[in-house]
């Protein structure tokens, strides 16, 4: 048995990719030129060396000047189409993608040309493909709350009638802690929407404790770094609470120096409900297939181990329950297959 084809065919869903980082090169070339926007790379090869870095706050940097050449509802919609294209052929059959509005209000977008083409996009890709969606806007931690409360109040249309299901915070994560952001998260979690955070990517344990008990979220994402805290480590398996860890990110940028070192084996071990995701695949190079082998490949992972993943990220997502009863049947399934 090949283990590409047996994960491949598994049913799974991605939970943690921004779609701002599924730019490729190519495509950020094509609406370069197409936009007229001025960017300082006279190449698609000199874009794919800039995209070598070793710290967070680099990638930060060339991730907020690549998204400057999106401009229309048409560019949101190629690159989440592109994006949910290259992830179904993985065999995902859900994805829950993060945006980052303020990156793009910013730049003087209205609101709705990211999340209209965005929503477009991942539309077409489910009437092509079958895997279905949702969107998460994510506020940008180094910004302040006002900023995020500004944002919440604006993206108002989308949430209430579902088309956006919950809220996220990403970006600079050390001295931006999740306390910051406890009015923007309860007014989110009064209006009934799903809530995520990054916490424990380069941020202390404390931080993944924050996002449990103030903001009240949901998963966590990423939360290496709770492997720390052996309480805390109790605590979220007892509460089920989804970890979305990305193998290749963590490679690139958190202190992952040998995947062999990956701590996701250990999280499994500890009963965490961890799951695969790609991040930001084009910046990190690789999507959600490539991160499954990784951690495969180093961390020697069973059978037994793909599926426990592959059935975390189907129950720790935002599916309706018979849509994870369906998928999860599926699972036993192909699990069942390869046992005989």
């Amino acid at each position: 048995m090949d283990m590409r084809d047996f994960i491949t065919g598994l049913p799974k869903a991605e939970l943690h990719m921004h779609l701002e980082g599924s730019l490729e090169p190519e495509l950020m070339m094509r609406l370069a030129k197409k936009n007229r926007i001025d960017i300082p790379y006279a190449t698609v090869e000199e874009i794919r060396a800039a995209y070598e870095f070793t710290q967070l706050q680099d990638f930060l940097d060339i991730y907020y000047q690549g998204m400057s050449v999106l401009r229309t509802e048409e560019d949101f919609h190629d690159l989440a189409f592109a994006y949910a294209k290259r992830t179904a052929a993985d065999g995902a059959v859900h994805v829950e993608v993060f945006f980052d509005p303020q990156a793009h209000t910013a730049r003087g977008l209205p609101f709705s040309v990211a999340a209209d083409g965005i929503l477009s996009g991942l539309a077409d890709a489910e009437r092509q493909f079958g895997m279905t969606s949702q969107v998460i806007l994510c506020f940008l931690r180094h910004l302040d709350e006002t900023d995020a409360l500004r944002t919440f109040s604006e993206a108002e249309p989308w949430l209430a009638d579902g088309r956006i299901v919950g809220i996220g915070l990403d970006s600079s994560e050390v001295g931006f802690p999740p306390e910051n952001f406890q009015k923007v998260f309860a007014a989110a979690r009064d209006a009934g929407l799903r809530l995520v955070a990054h916490a424990g990517e380069e941020g202390p344990p404390d931080y993944v404790r924050q996002a449990i008990d103030l903001l009240h979220i949901h998963r966590i994402d990423h939360g290496n770094r709770a492997m720390e805290d052996a309480e805390l480590v109790h605590r979220l398996a007892a509460m089920k609470i989804g970890l979305t860890v990305c193998p290749l990110s963590n490679l690139k940028l958190c202190g992952v120096t040998d995947m062999r070192r990956h701590p996701l084996k250990a999280m499994l071990d500890a009963g965490l409900k961890a799951t695969i995701n790609s991040d930001d695949p084009a910046y990190f190079g690789g999507y959600l297939m490539d991160n499954y082998m990784a951690v495969v490949d180093a961390l020697d992972l069973s059978i037994a181990d793909v599926v426990t993943l592959a059935r975390n990220s189907i129950e720790v997502s935002f599916l309706d329950e018979d849509s994870k009863a369906r998928h999860l049947r599926a699972i036993s399934e192909a699990a069942e297959e390869v046992r005989h």
